[in-house]
């Protein structure tokens, strides 16, 4: 496989989404799947509605999969053709689809019912960490949600860990551009695109972002927290 696009088929694979949804090798056909939600689409209302849960998942998270699927067998096709024009084309598709995939397989464990621990403070390193960065986890969220209202157009929102430098940073990347590109590790996302919230609050980003912290899963994202330390 050519290597402009071998890194972002590394990146869909490392920790961000579970092997299981990977087959077939390094060409992969028809490999990724949609994983399955680890509650019920209505579990997380009244903060993000059952019918926005199941459009997100099934329609557009889906959307992404069929079409990284898609565009995996026509690169491999342009591949045994030596067609390095359409490969050159190709990568952009690779890239926006599989980001899409990464980036709500992430999203989807980063949430829980409140039933399941959804929004209770994080423990432990990570949360002194955030204490000792941002001054409190208050502190964190505001300059959060600051940080991911601003996002011109669609994007994403996102605390990562840098481990050349064993840092907490918020980063926030525009489409479905993924965070281990930058070659930092991707601990929790918030998904800043209309489809993720306009049907329960309109046009008001900020509602949304205010809202979503009451199910947030800090469970999972300090378990991506520290098993980044240990790489």
């Amino acid at each position: 496989m050519a290597s402009h696009v071998t890194p972002l088929l590394n990146n869909l694979r490392k920790g961000t989404v579970p092997l299981r949804h990977f087959t077939g090798g390094a060409a992969p056909s028809a490999g990724f799947k949609l994983p399955d939600l680890p509650y019920d689409h209505g579990a997380l209302a009244p903060v993000i509605s059952g019918q926005i849960m199941e459009l997100h998942h099934k329609k557009h998270h889906q959307a992404y999969v069929t079409n990284l699927n898609a565009a995996l067998d026509k690169f491999s096709s342009a591949q045994s053709r030596g067609d390095t024009a359409e490969l050159s084309a190709l990568t952009n598709a690779i890239k926006f689809n599989g980001g899409g995939h990464v980036n709500h397989s992430i999203f989807w464990t980063n949430l829980a019912p409140k039933s399941q621990g959804g929004g209770e403070a994080p423990k432990g390193e990570l949360a002194e960490r955030i204490n000792k960065h941002y001054g409190s986890l208050d502190n964190f969220i505001t300059k959060f949600n600051a940080q991911a209202a601003g996002v011109q157009g669609s994007g994403w929102g996102w605390l990562a860990y840098e481990p050349s430098t064993d840092a907490l940073s918020i980063v926030t990347l525009p489409n479905q551009d993924p965070l281990s590109t930058l070659g930092l590790v991707p601990l929790l996302g918030i998904d800043v695109w209309e489809h993720a919230y306009y049907l329960d609050y309109k046009n008001a980003r900020p509602d949304y972002l205010k809202a979503i912290w009451q199910v947030v899963n800090w469970k999972n994202v300090t378990e991506r927290f520290d098993a980044a330390k240990k790489k």
